[in-house]
């Protein structure tokens, strides 16, 4: 065999092994390199998926500790609002109890009291016996109702809430009743007892006739 006949044989056998070897280890390394890279780009996907899920409740967390707190922050800001009222309608009521009860030695404590540094005219004795009258602003239905409304537009509906609005109203009495130096006139417990009821009524504790 000549020279010319041994560089076709090497030839062929290149071009064999190129075309039958080369060519499907080429295709294969591509694919291997595409499968590579899909899974790299499916793993960042995925990442980059958590950490936004992760951030999205983070944050929602947050918001919603912001709002229970603020929530805890009203409802305490309204129980003032109630007890403090409270202290001044009680302490008002058994004012007029004391300055229209002057002539009575059992109430002198509340005349005392009531009246200060000014004297009980008649016609402010008169007032305040009307004031504490049945139907007076400062008796037992007009007064309870008060503080009933007052809760009432504190708390809504939310027997929870009118729960809280009646501990506040109790703290505030208790008050009233260490400020005027012990217990309060009989028209102020009598307004406790209504007011107490009313409470009932509006968590459901009782049923309103």
């Amino acid at each position: 065999m000549g020279v010319n006949g041994v560089t076709e044989v090497t030839n062929n056998i290149a071009t064999t092994y190129a075309s039958s070897v080369n060519p499907n280890s080429v295709e294969e390394k591509k694919k291997d390199e595409e499968v590579k890279v899909k899974q790299e780009a499916a793993a960042v996907y995925e990442k980059s998926d958590d950490s936004s899920k992760t951030s999205t409740v983070s944050s929602k967390e947050a918001e919603r500790a912001k709002i229970i707190q603020q929530m805890k922050a009203d409802d305490a800001i309204r129980q003032q609002q109630l007890l403090d009222i409270v202290h001044k309608m009680m302490g008002k009521q058994a004012k007029n109890y004391g300055i229209a009860n002057s002539d009575n030695p059992d109430d002198s404590i509340w005349s005392f009291l009531a009246k200060g540094d000014f004297t009980v005219d008649a016609a402010t004795k008169a007032q305040a016996q009307e004031d504490i009258s049945e139907n007076g602003y400062w008796g037992v239905k007009q007064t309870s109702e008060r503080i009933l409304d007052f809760a009432k537009a504190l708390a809504g509906d939310d027997p929870d809430k009118l729960e809280s609005m009646r501990a506040a109203f109790e703290k505030g009495y208790a008050q009233a009743e260490k400020t005027w130096g012990g217990k309060l006139p009989d028209i102020s417990e009598q307004t406790y007892s209504a007011v107490m009821k009313g409470f009932d009524e509006l968590t459901g504790k009782t049923v309103t006739e």
